[in-house]
């Protein structure tokens, strides 16, 4: 039987990068999945539906913008309206941001937490009331190695990710005896659109910072996102995995 058989996850940012990898890890481990996604096309849609194929799961696509509060309500409605339990989430999708804090606007800096901490407040607090019900749950932040270790330009983004951080800690505390696990991940640079973003100066900074001397793949974040979803990490939680090379 493979380990996420049966269960339902609803996993945002599905459509690239790391969101990507992790929908076909935990496809491949026998979960259906709610794919949140910004936008949805026909290729999108034929790509996920042969994945569900190949897989013999159930794969629903939900487009919700998450820089739209009202938007992440209407999708939360939605999975209601679909019925169905919800046994992970996976917050995952992310905005990125850098510069120094004299020379960022503020209203970046709202826009970057508005996609990366508030948006993922409403859905988790819609996902984790259903989990309550059903006493089971993992909840799976995306942090990052930016968010536990300051550096400069880190005002919006590694901000951000150091308050998904807190909140990972805190929130495991308060639905821990729901039998809810709450980790979150905290990656170095991922080989994904976001990173090679970055200005390059600080992109080799961070590469030659971790001691395998390597950008990091989206399949070794999968890896763990499905490690932590599973009864394998069933008394893991409250924790913030860092896969970051041996920074």
């Amino acid at each position: 039987m493979r380990r996420l058989e049966g269960k339902t996850a609803v996993i945002t940012g599905c459509n690239r990068g790391i969101g990507k990898a992790i929908l076909e890890r935990f496809a491949s481990d026998g979960a259906n999945i709610i794919a949140v996604v910004r936008h949805s096309d026909e290729t999108l849609e034929k790509t996920l539906a042969q994945k569900a194929i190949e897989n013999n799961v159930d794969i629903k696509i939900l487009e919700m913008d998450l820089s739209d509060e009202e938007s992440v309500r209407d999708g939360m409605r939605k999975i209601t309206l679909w019925k169905l339990s919800v046994d992970i989430l996976v917050n995952n999708a992310g905005k990125a941001a850098g510069g120094f804090l004299l020379t960022t606007p503020i209203k970046v800096v709202k826009d970057v937490f508005q996609v990366n901490y508030f948006s993922q407040l409403i859905i988790t607090q819609h996902v984790v009331k259903n989990m309550m019900r059903k006493k089971s749950g993992s909840i799976i932040f995306m942090s990052s190695v930016l968010g536990l270790d300051a550096m400069g330009g880190g005002a919006a983004y590694g901000a951000s990710k150091a308050a998904v951080a807190l909140l990972t800690k805190s929130l495991a505390k308060e639905v821990g005896n729901f039998g809810i696990r709450v980790n979150a991940i905290a990656p170095n640079l991922i080989n994904t659109d976001m990173a090679h973003q970055m200005e390059e100066k600080s992109f080799k900074s961070m590469v030659s910072a971790s001691s395998l001397d390597r950008i990091g793949e989206p399949g070794e974040i999968a890896s763990v996102a499905a490690f932590l979803a599973s009864d394998e990490s069933s008394y893991i939680t409250g924790q913030i995995i860092r896969v970051d090379g041996g920074m």
